[in-house]
This record gives C-alpha cells, structure tokens and sequence, in this order.
C-alpha cells in the first residue's frame, strides 16, 4: 500500500468515532467559523513523495502525523519546528509546547506504552535520536529544524489499523488541551463525563509475551498485568457485575472501582520501587476521585503496589487517616501469585 492508500485504510477505521470528527473538534477549540474540512487529512497535507502525513490544519499546531521510517511504518503526535510557507517562525508552536509539557507532567503514564524520539539536521543528513519514554519536551529542542514525535512503529507487512485508530483516539485529550484553552487537562475521552459505573475489565496489552528486559522495565506491561490480575481476583470476591475496570472520574480514570450497593471502593495501581512512592504517586489522583466538586465519591481509597509496606510508610497511612479522617489504605499485590497478599 501506498501513503495515500494506508491514509485512506485510516479514515475509513475513523468514521463514526470522536477521532473521526477532528476537523468538527478544531472547529470548536479554535472558534472557527467554517468547518476546515471533513475528514483528517487532505490531499494537500499527504506528502507520498516524502513518505509521511499529517492531518489537515496540523502544520501550525501538534499534529497527528503518520509515515514511513525505513522499514517500518510510525503513527503518532508530532511538532514539526520546521519553518515554511505555512509557518515561518516557530514560536506560535511554543505554546503548544508548554501545554504538551503541561499534560505530560500531570499524567507521566498517560502514554507509557508508546515512545519519543526526534530528527534533526539540515535536509538529506538529518539524524534520528534513540528512543525515550514520553516526557516533557525539553526547551533545547524546540529549535528550528527539529522533528519530535511521541507515538509508535509497526512492521510494513503488518500493520494494525485498528491500533492506529484506537491510539489516535487515546491521543485525543492530549490534542483537546494543547490546542484548546483549558487551564487543566482531562484524560477522559468526553471531557467533563460523569461518573457511569459499568462493570468488566478489557484485556489490554500484557507482559506475557514480552522479553525479560521489557517485562521488568516497561511500566505499562507491568500496570496492565497488576490491574487484569485484581480485577479477576475482586470479580471473585464481588461478582463480575460489581468490578470495573477504567471507570471515567473527575476529568480522569479510577483503574478499578468495587460497588457495595450505593457505595464505591477506588483502586489505583502504581508501579514504583518503593511503597512510599506509590502513595506519592497515587495519593492527588485519588484525593481528585473523591473529592472534586461534581465527581462520586468513594468509602475506600485503595492504593495498590508490588512493594511492601515498611514501619514507617505504614505509620505515614495511620496518620493520614487519624488526622485527616482519610479512607486510605494500601494494599500489596505479588504478580507472580497475580493476588493481593498480606
């Protein structure tokens, strides 16, 4: 398949879902008195003599971006600090940029299974960086002849577009706050959804089939294993029909929510090394569930972690909940049992 075709295989797998109404979405966030154009990309934004895409209006904002690199083939969000016609001077990017650090420093897990790296150098001997975990993006590259992008690659004989479609849709809430106005931003895929307790769990990518390295390294592998794991063992406990699994919240997602008939009990897993930088991690996200003007408050705060709790992180939790009247607790989950222990 050529460029335009796989563009087209994309659109296609877009229509009826929110990605598919990005043109609409910009309309709004932008004020814009005429829809841009109906469908993602457009023939004037498909570069098939350079082998790469992006959706149409993208040029002068964070665009979702596709291509070809060697043998495989990337999809993605990118800033492109490439002056042009269309753009001559990149500052109007810089408040993107700000926005996108914004986001990222507010969820660093948000996209974990995906990765950054960026190109740079004059045309013809432009350079690829390494691989690196999504992060904020550092003002020293935010220079003119800089290509970053955050996203993923796949085989050329084996692409998933439905996996480009879903990605671009998680992508979304990202794209919604860096080129809206929202002082805060929200992971949710309608921003400002209320809370719909729905029960099940959806198998997402797992550790299983990984390598040693990544298994012990990739902290979404690791996440999504620990969260599957809990969610059959309380289904066990509670019924199926009272565990769910990624449950919209107070602009953001509880990882698992158990129903005791009109009450809630919240779950947020945390992959750190250390019990204590689990509740660090954890301990904003779940004080937001419960507690933010308009979300469903929960009767248990549940942090769960691989490690142990030590004396004096536990008495850190005991006081937490004596002087503040906090339902939290913390609670140890072993991966290899894939259970809760004592």
């Amino acid at each position: 398949m050529n460029l335009t075709e796989i563009v087209a295989e994309i659109e296609s797998k877009a229509l009826g879902l929110e990605i598919g109404r990005l043109q609409e979405i910009r309309k709004a966030l932008k004020d814009m008195k005429r829809l841009p154009h109906n469908s993602i990309f457009h023939p004037d934004s498909i570069k098939e003599k350079d082998g790469y895409a992006f959706h149409y209006g993208g040029r002068r904002e964070i665009q979702f971006n596709v291509g070809f690199e060697g043998e495989v083939f990337r999809h993605g969000i990118a800033f492109s600090f490439e002056t042009s016609q269309r753009l001559p001077n990149i500052e109007i990017l810089v408040p993107s940029v700000k926005r996108f650090n914004e986001f990222l420093a507010i969820y660093p897990q948000e996209f974990a299974d995906m990765a950054m790296w960026y190109w740079e150098g004059p045309p013809g001997a432009r350079v690829r960086s390494t691989d690196y975990p999504p992060a904020p993006i550092k003002s020293d590259l935010v220079r003119t002849g800089v290509f970053l992008f955050m996203g993923r690659v796949q085989h050329l004989e084996q692409i998933d577009f439905d996996l480009i479609v879903r990605d671009f849709e998680r992508l979304l809430p990202l794209y919604r706050f860096v080129e809206g106005s929202k002082t805060f931003p929200e992971t949710s895929e309608r921003p400002g959804s209320k809370f719909h307790f729905e029960g099940g769990c959806q198998p997402r990518a797992s550790s299983t089939k990984a390598s040693t390295v990544e298994r012990e390294l990739n902290v979404y592998l690791r996440h999504n294993d620990i969260e599957f794991g809990l969610f059959k063992q309380l289904v066990q406990v509670y019924g199926k029909e009272n565990v769910g699994a990624e449950i919209a919240n107070a602009g953001g997602k509880v990882d698992l929510v158990v129903r005791r008939g009109a009450k809630f009990w919240f779950y947020e897993i945390k992959t750190a090394m250390s019990a204590r930088g689990c509740i660090r991690e954890a301990l904003a996200q779940l004080l937001e569930y419960s507690f933010w003007p308009g979300a469903q408050d929960a009767e248990r705060l549940i942090i769960v972690g691989e490690p142990a709790l030590d004396d004096d992180t536990r008495s850190y939790i005991e006081a937490l909940k004596s002087i503040f009247s906090l339902p939290i607790e913390y609670q140890r989950f072993d991966l290899a049992k894939g259970r809760l222990v004592t």
